[in-house]
């Protein structure tokens, strides 16, 4: 009889406790925002920003972490003080960033400069583009490089999107190297 009275009790309970469950609408909402979210129109204005036209900008005079800003602009003369005055941060180069360097080189340099800097790439061997000169030729500095390679030169584009600052330097340590072994 015990046990009859105990399993009558735990059916009542259950009943209880579920008869008043809703699957539609729960009974409590500890956290309502992420049941029913705020829709936003794709393209409208937001509170999220200021002036409300514009998105976040960094702080004026910040500089992104792991950059240096550079002394030089793209103007003539700042190539030739660049020339000049422009001395590689890198210490020395290994056996490692000689053969990044050389990817480097490879992916962005070779296809008008050729392998070995001698001025006859893929490019200009099908006459795509003319006039590319030897390195042996020139006379080169690694600030020259550095400066070339950042912002570009008559029909050579500019690098700087594509590689970051340490890139830059060893391509340029590497097109020295080219050079000395022409």
């Amino acid at each position: 009889m015990k046990t009859l009275n105990k399993i009558v009790a735990l059916a009542a309970v259950s009943v209880l406790t579920t008869s008043c469950f809703n699957k539609d609408k729960p009974n409590y909402q500890l956290f309502p925002d992420m049941y029913k979210s705020v829709a936003y129109e794709t393209y409208s204005e937001s509170d999220a920003f200021k002036n409300g036209k514009e998105g976040q900008v960094p702080a004026e005079g910040s500089v992104p972490r792991g950059f240096m800003p550079d002394e030089y602009d793209s103007s003539p003369e700042s190539l030739a003080l660049a020339k000049v005055n422009l001395k590689s941060p890198l210490d020395s180069i290994t056996d490692k960033d000689i053969n990044e360097a050389k990817a480097l080189y490879t992916i962005y340099c070779a296809l008008c400069h050729g392998d070995m800097g001698d001025g006859k790439g893929n490019l200009v061997k099908r006459e795509k583009f003319l006039g590319v000169p030897s390195y042996a030729e020139r006379e080169l500095t690694e600030g020259g490089i550095y400066h070339v390679v950042t912002y570009g030169l008559n029909s050579m584009g500019s690098h700087k999107n594509q590689m970051t600052q340490h890139e830059r330097w060893l391509v340029s340590a590497y097109v020295l190297k080219l050079k000395s072994e022409l």
